[in-house]
């Protein structure tokens, strides 16, 4: 009979070993999270928390972000802004008039990954560009700004001022997109080189920043919390600028005129670099 106790106890005891065989463990655990000072656990438990409550705001940050998908096409009127706009969509030749309104479609960028940007026209009228400014400027992931070659040097002033307000758009600034400058109508025998329009600009920016700066202190006494256009104490270059800025020649109408193809090759390279 003590035999069967015996050897009835040992089994009882075997099958509780079985059945807990991390409680000495989690024993000892408990022990000596009992022998701490409650302080460094209360540190740990808020040092845990802010890892979790990080992780979170992180997860949600990355995944709500907003993805700038928006290619646009700006500059003044009857730059070929439009024409442009049918060229890279469909290659094809198109008459066009002076937009009042945007157009917009699905832009497949001519690299391996099969990028798609939307590409917006916007109007180039004066009084038109602001409000079509405003509306697309926080999508912007590249702006097209078309330059007419042909007569720039009549319109530099012009061409240099909608510049300005671009370049010193505190949301733009603060986004960066690739700012391509299409030296358009490069076909017209009297056009401007794309290297030549870029060292004009430069000094009539550097002009337009004096002026401007000089006006923000006449009215309020300080230029603080307006954006200034490259570095102080400096001429003014595009290369000073944050968001990366690129000249290139092109033409929408092309050499053969509406029979032959457009000569935007440069265009499309710089937009097949998003």
């Amino acid at each position: 009979m003590e035999a069967d106790s015996t050897g009835g106890n040992m089994r009882e005891k075997a099958e509780v070993e079985m059945e807990n065989p991390f409680e000495p463990y989690i024993e000892s655990l408990r022990q000596q999270l009992e022998d701490q000072d409650p302080v460094f656990l209360i540190g740990v438990i808020v040092a845990l928390a802010v890892v979790v409550i990080t992780c979170v705001f992180l997860k949600y940050f990355l995944t709500s972000k907003t993805v700038r998908s928006a290619v646009l096409l700006v500059g003044l009127c009857d730059s070929g802004k439009t024409l442009l706009f049918s060229r890279l969509l469909s290659g094809k030749f198109k008459r066009t008039q002076t937009s009042i309104t945007d157009s917009s479609a699905p832009y497949k960028a001519k690299n391996d990954r099969g990028s798609t940007w939307t590409l917006i026209d916007l109007p180039g009228h004066d009084s038109l560009r602001p409000q079509y400014l405003e509306k697309f400027k926080s999508a912007a992931r590249a702006i097209v700004f078309v330059v007419d070659s042909a007569i720039f040097q009549k319109e530099v002033r012009d061409v240099a001022e909608f510049l300005y307000v671009l370049l010193t758009d505190s949301v733009i600034s603060r986004n960066a997109p690739a700012l391509l400058v299409a030296c358009n109508k490069q076909d017209i025998t009297m056009a401007k080189s794309a290297k030549l329009i870029q060292q004009q600009l430069e000094k009539e920016l550097n002009t337009l920043r004096v002026t401007r700066s000089a006006a923000l202190s006449s009215q309020d006494g300080s230029v603080g919390g307006n954006l200034y256009l490259g570095k102080k104490g400096k001429d003014f270059e595009f290369s000073q600028l944050p968001v990366k800025v690129e000249f290139l020649e092109c033409s929408a109408r092309g050499s053969k005129g509406e029979e032959g193809d457009a000569d935007i090759q440069s265009l499309e390279k710089s937009l097949a670099k998003l």
